[in-house]
Formats: C-alpha cells, structure tokens, sequence
C-alpha cells in the first residue's frame, strides 16, 4: 500500500516545505502554507512516462539525435483561435483558459468541441453543469453536436478511465477548481487538489497525446485561482477577457510553449456563440462624424499583426489640490512620466489639471509606441482642437525628449493606410524609403517637431 505523507504547499509561489511555517521561504509572503497530504507509491518500470511518439524518453541522448520533425496540429475551426495557440492545437498538450464568469469560456470551448466533433473524437467533460444544461446551450447555438460526447464528473481517475475508453483527440475540462483526487484529503478547488489534479491530467495529456483544455476560474484580482503552480503545469494559459457593457471579447496568450506569447483574438459574443472579428481595427475606430478634441488613432502591434486604435484624453481644471491622473488601458505611471517630458522639453504643463486617458474599445497598450499618440491627444484636449481624423501616430518618447523608432513601423503604416487614412506622424527612423502610396508620413526626431507638426 501507498505511504502517505503530508506536505506544506504555498498558493502564492507553489513551493513546497516538509512543516508548517508562518513565513513561505521562497517568496516570503505570511500565512499561505496550506497542508495537503500525498501518495509516495513507488514508480515500476512500466509507468515509465511516454512521448509524442509512444516511445521511453528517459534516457540520455545527444541533441543531433533529437528528433525535430514539427507535430502537426489540429484545426480548431477558429481561425482566431488558432492564432492565439500559434498555429492549431498541439496533440498532447495542455491549454489553461481563464477569464471572469460569463465571459464565455465555456461557449467558446463548446463551439470548438462541436465542430471538431465532425471529424475527430471529442470528449466534453463537466464538473459545474449537467449534462442537459450543456445539451441545451448546444441546441440554442445551433451547433453541430450529432457526434459530441458529453460526460459529467469531478474525479479525474474517473475521467481518465472514461477517456481510455472513448480514445478522444481532444478533451475539455470544465473546470480545474472542481476536479479532485480520491487520495488528496482536502476539498476541491483547495490548493492542493488544483495542483495535483492538473499533474494528472497533465500526465495522462503527455502519455496518450490527448489535447487537454482546462477552464480555470480567476480571482478578484484577475488571475487564475490556485497555486501559482498551476500555470508552469500547463503549457499554454489564455485569457478570455471582455468589459461587461461591451459584446467584444479578446482572446490574449501570455504563455505558449508551442508559439509566440501576446497574440490577440477578438471575438464578438452573440446569442449563436463567439463570432470571430477577422478585422478588428474596423471595430476599435468607430468614430463619430464630427472630429473631437482628445482623440487621435494610434496603430499597436499585436502578436504578428498591426491593429489600430482610438485614444482619447479629457483635460480638465482640478478643483482639488491634487490633480487626478487616471488611464484606462494603458499604464498610469508612465502617462505620469510622459507629462513630465511634455513639460520639459514641449513647454506645457499640466500640473494644475486632471487628465483622463482611455483606449476605446476595451484594448489594454502595453508597449511604448502609443507614447507619443497619448501626448498629442492629451495635448489636442487642452487647446480644444481636434486633430484631423485622417491621421494616425505612434512613436515612443523618451526621458531627454527625443522619438524613438518602434518595431514594425513600415507594417503598421501600411495597415493605417489600408483603412484609409492619409497623414502619419512617426518616428525619423520608421519612415519607409519609397514612401507609400496615398499617404503623406512626417518624420519627427523630437517631441517638439511633433507638436509643432500638430
């Protein structure tokens, strides 16, 4: 028989400790060492884990002899999707999907699973809902669920039993927090069962090349419930996030062993399910007719594509002694710095004045090339002048007032005139050399060339 032991697992950082303390050794945060009891069973050789192939991998071998022919993936039937995973679904792998409820991880999920269902073996295995609750929501979407199958249950001994006897391609997990093992004492959705129920299945995915997605609950702070561990686990964790006044939902990796991180997804959610957006920028630059002050169109690179967006500032005279400084999409802290270098090297402050900064559409910028799109909006809201709704600008500004280049730069103006805009203000260094077509682009080295080309 199995010994068991009991160990002390942290659900900040995943380390583990033989005893209890108050303090977690590795990442030094209180009080967040649970207990949670394991099986130490010895492992024969006939549990020896297999890979891709089916062959034993444990043993030592020369990187030449590795073998490096590429796993072909399967198609999800979304090519936005696909886009995210990098490429299709790897065979074998495990792919964690998080996001707030109801933002439509299980109806996105669904809609997969029924249209792979055509052409391969599918399992949809639930722990939240019945089998009647999903059979209903497959009917109301109109799905192609002829040869779906469906099974509810929260043991994933159980589970991997019934998928030893199905032999699906790929398997839905719906979801970790409500998976347990027999032999972990604690409830499910505890730390320790999270983390050993996804080494589980994680396991079972490798040994029998059974892609495996796992739905994932979030915290109020937006990230997955359970240990930090969970994430290493996987091999791909998604987001799926969305704005609940807005029917517009991105679909964003930030980790994938099998392609690049950062690509985005958009979808649109409606009573048939998630409708892919094939071209999102048309979606994020619904204007008005008449031009606004405070708004200007700045082109993002996203993954392995350009898309434009609309940003807008407010400026306002502060009634408080303490002027607000508040972003919606973008980081505050370095608004805060880019109105310092406005002040420095542009001559115009804002000390004395709230500034709202939004990105329309519900898109969260996290690279330098909106630096300069922020102070150009910023600046068109405090003189009341709106800027020409042909223009768009990008470009990061740096500390000594000077615009740096950003990468991809002749892609994303091709992409800006594609969607008819005429005029770009950019970085010296990413003007194209032919020029483009159509399109007047002004180079700037200064933050106060920029301004003064306003």
């Amino acid at each position: 028989m199995a010994k068991v032991k009991t160990a002390y697992v942290c659900t900040d950082c995943g380390a583990e400790s033989s005893q209890w303390q108050g303090q977690c050794q590795a990442c030094k945060a209180w009080n967040t060492l649970k207990e949670f009891k394991v099986s130490s069973a010895k492992k024969s050789s006939a549990g020896a884990s297999k890979g891709y192939s089916g062959e034993t991998e444990n043993q030592v071998k020369s990187i030449n002899d590795v073998d490096l022919a590429e796993v072909p993936r399967i198609a999800s039937g979304m090519s936005e999707l696909d886009r995210v995973l990098g490429g299709g679904i790897v065979p074998g792998s495990v792919v964690l999907i998080g996001g707030d409820p109801g933002v439509g991880k299980s109806s996105i999920l669904l809609q997969v699973m029924c249209h792979l269902s055509t052409q391969h073996k599918v399992l949809y295995v639930t722990g939240e809902e019945s089998l009647q609750q999903v059979a209903s929501r497959a009917k109301r979407m109109q799905l192609p669920d002829e040869h779906l199958r469906l099974f509810t249950e929260t043991d994933v001994e159980a589970i991997t039993l019934a998928s030893e006897t199905e032999h699906p391609k790929v398997m839905v997990v719906d979801s970790i927090q409500t998976m347990q093992l027999a032999e972990v004492s604690s409830a499910a959705g505890g730390v320790s069962q999270v983390r050993e129920t996804a080494a589980y299945l994680t396991r079972y995915a490798k040994q029998n090349n059974v892609a495996i997605f796992l739905v994932g609950h979030v915290t109020k702070s937006g990230e997955v419930a359970g240990p930090r561990v969970l994430e290493h686990i996987v091999d791909t964790v998604v987001f799926l996030e969305g704005q609940s006044d807005s029917r517009f939902r991105t679909l964003r990796a930030i980790k994938n062993r099998f392609g690049a991180v950062n690509e985005l997804g958009v979808f649109a959610m409606t009573e048939k399910g998630m409708k892919q957006i094939k071209n999102p920028s048309a979606i994020f630059l619904s204007r008005g007719e008449d031009p606004a002050p405070g708004s200007v169109v700045m082109v993002i690179w996203e993954g392995s594509r350009p898309l434009l967006v609309e940003i807008q500032a407010l400026v306002d005279d502060s009634p408080y002694g303490a002027p607000k400084r508040v972003t919606v999409g973008l980081d505050q802290n370095r608004m805060a710095m880019l109105l310092a270098v406005m002040h420095r090297h542009g001559g115009i402050q804002a000390s004395d004045q709230d500034v709202y900064v939004n990105v329309v559409g519900g898109v969260k910028v996290s690279e330098t090339s909106a630096d300069l799109a922020v102070l150009c909006s910023i600046l068109s809201s405090m003189r009341a002048q709106p800027l020409s709704q042909e223009l768009i600008v990008f470009g990061e500004v740096g500390l000594a007032g000077e615009i740096r280049p950003v990468p991809s730069g002749q892609e994303r103006i091709i992409e800006a005139s594609k969607h008819g805009f005429k005029r770009a203000i950019v970085p010296l260094g990413n003007v194209p050399k032919g020029g483009i077509p159509g399109m007047e682009i002004i180079g700037v080295k200064s933050l106060q060339q920029a301004l003064d080309r306003l």
